[in-house]
């Protein structure tokens, strides 16, 4: 895409974080959006303040979880706004376990947002995009679905495979020509709700005194601004890149598994030990 101007972008996840930064700075480019969201306050606060910029904006509470629902709002978001040329399957959540105490429960949860809404909003975008021959698709995956990390199993299964998804996705659209470019998101620390809203099964054991706290020392990490993460996913789309990082830390984690495919592995179980003993 060479520019945003009077398109039409659906973005998941759009009431806080990344969804809500990019939302607003593709209404700066002048592009009319179709906005989503569990949590109803934060998304019509992201309406509000796209309203203010001049371009139409559609909300709608979804649970991407929900094929049928998203499927519906894809047709909602056409019939609303006449086309739709960029999907952006941001929602996501997390989850703090070992494979041992992970319950099936939480990563079905976990698997159905950050994996399925992924697949969902893709599949249910991605004909209407391809009408258009001038789209997007951006799915998020993550660092953790560039390497593996003690506790974030289920989050390293959903991040995996969006990448691989979204990467296949990528070549199939260039081998059809189909005039859709596909970016997988691959973001560091970024500095949203994501870990106070995770689900927290790892205690003491592994140096984590609650869920408060697991929260605090991921934001003292978190370099990289929402709005810093917009755009560079914004300048993603009107270069068309196929793979974006975000923030040093990710360009240094992707760097460190190419060099040290295995090897990073014991740097991370020399650091978790040193926590768990902290924590015992």
């Amino acid at each position: 895409m060479k520019t945003l101007k009077d398109r039409v972008a659906a973005i998941t996840g759009a009431g806080s974080g990344i969804g809500r930064a990019t939302a607003i700075l593709m209404a700066r480019h002048g592009c009319h959006l179709a906005l989503s969201d569990v949590n109803e306050t934060g998304l019509a606060e992201t309406a509000r303040d796209c309203k203010a910029l001049g371009v139409n904006v559609t909300t709608k509470k979804l649970d991407v979880a929900d094929r049928a629902a998203v499927h519906a709002w894809a047709d909602e978001v056409v019939a609303q706004h006449g086309q739709v040329n960029v999907i952006v399957n941001n929602a996501g959540v997390g989850l703090g376990a070992t494979v041992e105490e992970m319950s099936y429960e939480d990563l079905d949860w976990l698997m159905g947002i950050n994996f399925w809404g992924v697949v969902h909003g893709t599949k249910a975008f991605l004909p209407h995009i391809k009408k258009t021959r001038d789209g997007h698709i951006v799915n998020i995956s993550s660092v953790f679905g560039i390497i593996g990390v003690p506790t974030q199993s289920a989050y390293n299964a959903a991040k995996f495979a969006v990448r691989g998804f979204t990467e296949s996705l990528r070549e199939e659209m260039d081998i059809e020509g189909s005039g859709v470019g596909v970016t997988s998101v691959h973001p560091g620390g970024i500095k949203t709700n994501i870990a106070r809203n995770a689900r927290m099964k790892t205690g003491k054991e592994w140096g984590i005194k609650d869920a408060a706290h697991a929260a605090a020392d991921f934001e003292k990490l978190a370099r990289t601004t929402p709005d810093e993460a917009a755009t560079a996913i914004v300048g993603a789309i009107l270069k068309d890149n196929r793979r974006l990082l975000i923030g040093a830390d990710a360009v240094m984690i992707d760097l460190v598994q190419r060099f040290l495919p295995v090897s990073y592995q014991r740097i991370l179980i020399a650091g978790a030990r040193r926590q768990r003993n902290r924590g015992g």
